[in-house]
């Protein structure tokens, strides 16, 4: 078993149910920032489970559909870009969180969340640094919800080509940055991350 399953064993025989919260997407430009909280099956082991960032999109994609299938439950959130605004990026994925706990068909006992800060959530919670390399539960929530915002931006660049979505998902790349400056933005562009380029 992966040290990432043996991190979660113990607290699931503490508490029960344990789900893993993660987010993808904080750091772009465009687009939501994505939270999902799962509750694996503990009987069932996925050997190729790790950090989202560490694993290759092909293998992100097959993991994908067998979390969804085997979890216990899960909730994916998309946070939109004008909340991000409003509220800024952090509350935003505190809000995601938040949400993603509370839309889980089973009320987990125990919420291990990504980072080094946690949402009210109303049940116990616990913050792990690089938690998507410390546990199996976030390792899991990091692919569901790094899948679901790449499917996401993937669908907005067909609609909006120009801005070549497919190629950098609304991450500040050089390319990102002429593209804006030559189209402008739109709606789904994070105006408090542009304020510096006049936006």
């Amino acid at each position: 078993m992966s040290k990432l399953y043996e991190f979660d064993v113990p607290l699931i025989e503490e508490y029960g149910f344990v789900c893993g919260v993660d987010e993808a997407g904080r750091g772009p430009l465009a687009g939501p920032v994505c939270v999902a909280a799962v509750i694996l099956d503990p009987s069932i082991v996925f050997e190729e489970l790790n950090d989202s960032k560490k694993l290759t999109e092909k293998r992100r994609e097959a993991l994908f559909p067998k979390i969804i299938e085997t979890a216990k439950s899960y909730k994916i959130v998309m946070v939109a870009p004008e909340t991000i605004d409003r509220i800024n990026i952090l509350q935003a994925t505190m809000l995601g969180m938040k949400q993603a706990v509370e839309g889980l068909d089973i009320i987990p006992n125990l919420a291990l969340i990504d980072g080094n800060r946690c949402p009210d959530t109303g049940i116990a919670t616990q913050s792990i640094v690089k938690g998507d390399a410390t546990s199996a539960s976030i390792a899991a929530a990091s692919v569901l919800a790094k899948v679901s915002r790449d499917r996401y931006m993937t669908e907005l660049g067909k609609e909006f080509p120009q801005y070549q979505f497919e190629k950098h998902k609304g991450y500040p790349t050089k390319l990102h940055y002429e593209l804006i400056d030559q189209y402008g933005i739109q709606p789904f562009y994070r105006k408090s991350f542009l304020k510096k380029r006049g936006y």
